[in-house]
């Protein structure tokens, strides 16, 4: 039974129900959960009301029940803002903190963008619960990252830059004072009076005002029984301070210069790591200062100039050359060329006229533009690109997992192994006095100091040695330039672990039309029978069709305007079942359709081997007849995108199998094999069919990649391991890619992979540079070969090194 305290009631939204029958199944699954003492589903609410005994049961092993029966509870995720982290022990503070509150079903703390991706159910958890967790933690919550960004965000980074700069600036004038009186008072027969006084009076503020936000998160960690990153600084500066004091009064060798600097070398790597965050993150920042802060719109009849925010869907814009184009909209009058550089990554502008789209902040080139505003605010490309890059940001990849498990335990062994240390060398000083006189060479190795020296040496230098940070930045500002430079790229990377997984992909599935067709049918060859010319021919044929909203008329049509052929209405129109169109223009009677509507002696020999061989290049042909005469035929095609064969030989050379999924026939799928070298091709493939299609290719080659549409395509790029959408225009929007391409140019695909490769090889890069670190700096700390001093000047360049690495990325060609 449950008490008053225990006794919970909560309400979970769900999907996927359609009759009563749904609400007995989801009723039937949640009751069977032990704990559970009463539910009620609602189907027109869509909603389960749970009373349940939080002692026995969480939030989470509901949702689970739910899932498992087939239907799905709804799910909502926020973004936290958070300040205080300073290494991966901190990562796994917060997660653990945000996990344990009951409804918390998953948290993604990320050290570089310091920011937590929470999931969870809304009705069970708040903000505010989530405040108080973070706080509970030993951190500071500065709320959410809304859906509207602005310049905040990069201001706020100029701000902690210029704060950590100021806190090492300002530390140096005392510590340089300190090391010459220090070279001053060992080096020469100078003895300086109240040298440790003067040591202790200078070293303070640096240890505890300047390096009070370290102490102060270091206090915290500690009450928390959590400790972090900033407790080995403290453990490594208050205490050799405060024995400094006892120099005052008994004559032994202080550790003030000591603790000095060691504070001094952390505020450097603080300020290198802030400073080399804030550079990684650069491309975000950058999305955040691209739109346009003002509008000119139409409103009654008047251009008048509004903020941004006060644009409204349906808003007719004015767009003078050399601004930007204030939002995603549609043009209505006036051509121009578009830089849309910001968004797709290519370098040419891009023509556009009327009934084309238009991305918000790319930059109108030449000519006036009116623009009819289709997305705004949260809905434009912009904010789509910016939140799935931060989604990109915020998710953790298999590796990370790991990393971030092993170094949740790495300070509290620090601590363990710095007493170690301490205790091996009280109890055993022969054997590492008679090691490091070996090394006596060394400036910093002096083996005649007394042997409690030595000791708290060889302990400080292992506490600030040690540099969990490095292990947690490894990932995360690998992650954040990969992302970003795909962004510029026009590759939005949407989940992270495809990064790490498409390093094991082994074969490439194309669906064909839209992938690596244009989607949409062209005219491709006109050829013209005995006297008849090319123009009269499509003429007819286009004048024929104007009325028609069949792709194939329409694509002739297209083309008669494109070469500036002026038509005519037709009299008559009818569609032949089956075979074509006819009807009357200019007096005379057409006839546009399939060669098989002349019948077998409609068309001489020669003609008929010109139309055998359109037809094996995977055309559609249709002929045309005029006043009972044969004018000739018009070949009409989903045309390949350019670049295809080259993109596809790319593929071939990054060790892929390149698949095509079409649902042609297998002789008009194999000409188009032919014609750009694919590998392999699955033909006559119905829609229902793709996913069993993908399952195929992974019990064949193991893991596959799919490429499509991501809305047709949808199931088959879900079933993928990883799946690829391809976008157009404006709508990104697409759930079921893990990468998402802009341009929706087959060699995105390769810059996708391309761009993954290398981000991964990066955050291996890392990874290996902070273990090797940790691993050998810590031992030889220990030995007692390393003084503090360099050990935390070390500290402090590592997490730098593991970061700059990462920026390097951005040097990648895609």
């Amino acid at each position: 039974m449950a008490d008053k305290q225990t006794a919970k009631k909560v309400s979970i939204a769900l999907s996927g129900m359609t009759c009563a029958s749904c609400v007995s199944h989801v009723e039937e699954a949640l009751r069977k959960v032990v704990g559970v003492s009463q539910v009620s589903v609602n189907l027109a609410t869509e909603k389960a009301l749970v009373e349940y005994n939080s002692a026995v049961v969480r939030v989470g092993n509901l949702v689970k029940a739910v899932d498992d029966s087939g239907y799905r509870a709804v799910r909502e995720h926020i973004t936290l803002e958070i300040r205080g982290m300073s290494c991966a022990s901190c990562v796994a503070h917060i997660r653990d903190a945000l996990v344990k509150l009951d409804g918390v079903l998953s948290a993604n703390v990320n050290l570089a963008t310091e920011q937590a991706s929470v999931e969870y159910v809304g009705d069970a958890v708040s903000l505010e619960d989530m405040r108080r967790a973070v706080e509970g933690a030993g951190y500071q919550f500065l709320g959410t990252v809304g859906e509207e960004r602005s310049e905040e965000a990069v201001e706020e980074d100029v701000r902690r830059t210029e704060e950590a700069w100021n806190r090492f600036k300002y530390s140096l004038i005392p510590g340089s004072i300190i090391m010459v009186l220090m070279a001053l008072h060992y080096m020469t027969p100078v003895s300086i009076p109240f040298y440790v006084l003067f040591t202790l009076v200078l070293g303070f503020p640096v240890v505890f005002i300047l390096g009070w936000p370290t102490q102060r998160s270091a206090v915290k960690a500690f009450r928390n029984l959590r400790p972090n990153m900033d407790s080995l600084i403290a453990l490594g500066s208050a205490p050799p301070y405060v024995m400094g004091i006892a120099g005052l009064w008994f004559p032994y060798v202080t550790f003030v210069e000591m603790a000095t600097w060691i504070m001094i070398f952390h505020l450097l790597g603080r300020y290198l790591e802030v400073k080399s965050k804030g550079r990684a993150s650069q491309a975000i920042k950058r999305l955040l200062t691209l739109g346009a802060k003002n509008a000119r719109v139409l409103r009654d009849a008047e251009e008048v100039e509004v903020p941004i925010s006060q644009v409204e869907v349906g808003d007719v814009m004015i767009v003078r050359p050399g601004e930007k184009i204030p939002t995603d909209g549609e043009v209505i009058e006036g051509e121009s060329a578009i830089d849309e550089s910001m968004a797709t990554g290519e370098s040419l502008p891009v023509e556009k006229k009327p009934r084309d789209e238009v991305i918000g902040a790319t930059v109108n080139g030449r000519g006036l533009l009116k623009v009819r505003a289709t997305r705004i605010g949260k809905d434009s490309f912009l904010s789509q690109v910016v939140k799935l890059v931060e989604q990109c940001q915020g998710s953790k990849i298999p590796i990370q997992e790991w990393a971030d498990r092993i170094t949740g335990y790495m300070v509290p062994t620090v601590i363990g192994y710095s007493l170690l240390t301490f205790a091996l060398w009280m109890f055993f000083p022969g054997f590492f006095v008679g090691f490091i006189e070996r090394f006596d060479f060394l400036p910093w190795v002096n083996p005649d100091l007394p042997r409690f020296v030595l000791a708290i040496l060889a302990t400080v230098a292992v506490l600030v040695i040690s540099c969990p940070c490095a292990l947690g930045l490894a990932t995360p500002t690998a992650l954040m330039v990969g992302s970003g430079l795909g962004a510029e790229r026009g590759v939005l990377i949407r989940k992270g672990e495809a990064i790490q997984t498409m390093k094991e992909v082994r074969a490439i599935i194309l669906d064909k039309t839209g992938t690596l067709t244009k989607g949409k049918p062209e005219v491709t060859d006109i050829v013209s029978f005995g006297a008849h010319s090319e123009e009269r021919l499509l003429y007819y044929a286009a004048s024929l069709e104007i009325g028609s909203e069949h792709p194939l008329g329409e694509a002739i049509v297209k083309k008669a305007r494109n070469l500036g052929i002026k038509l005519d209405e037709p009299r008559s129109f009818e569609a032949v079942t089956g075979t074509g169109v006819k009807g009357v223009v200019d007096g005379i009677e057409v006839l546009v359709g399939k060669p098989e509507m002349l019948g077998d002696g409609g068309l001489e020999p020669e003609m008929q081997e010109r139309l055998r061989e359109l037809q094996e290049q995977a055309k559609t042909v249709m002929t045309v007849v005029a006043d009972k005469s044969v004018l000739g035929v018009i070949a009409v095609a989903d045309s390949l995108k350019e670049g295809t064969a080259e993109a596809i030989r790319e593929l071939q050379r990054l060790g892929l199998k390149t698949i095509m999924l079409t649902g042609d026939n297998r002789s008009t799928a194999e000409a188009i094999a032919r014609e750009i070298g694919i590998d392999e091709i699955y033909a006559e493939v119905l829609p229902g069919q793709k996913v069993e299609m993908v399952n195929r290719a992974q019990q064949e080659y193991g893991m596959v990649a799919m490429v499509g549409d991501g809305i047709n395509d949808a199931p088959a790029i879900m079933a993928s391991n990883v799946g690829i959408a391809v976008g157009t225009g404006t709508d990104i929007a697409i759930e079921a890619g893990d990468i998402i391409l802009v341009r929706g140019e087959i060699s995105g695909i390769v810059s996708a992979i391309r761009l993954s490769k290398a981000t991964f090889r990066k955050i291996k890069q890392g990874y290996f540079w902070a273990w090797f670190y940790n691993g050998t700096a810590v031992p030889i700390a220990g030995l007692g070969l390393l003084h503090p001093m360099i050990g935390a000047l070390a500290m402090a360049l590592s997490s730098f090194t593991v970061t700059m690495n990462a920026i390097r990325l951005k040097k990648t060609r895609i």
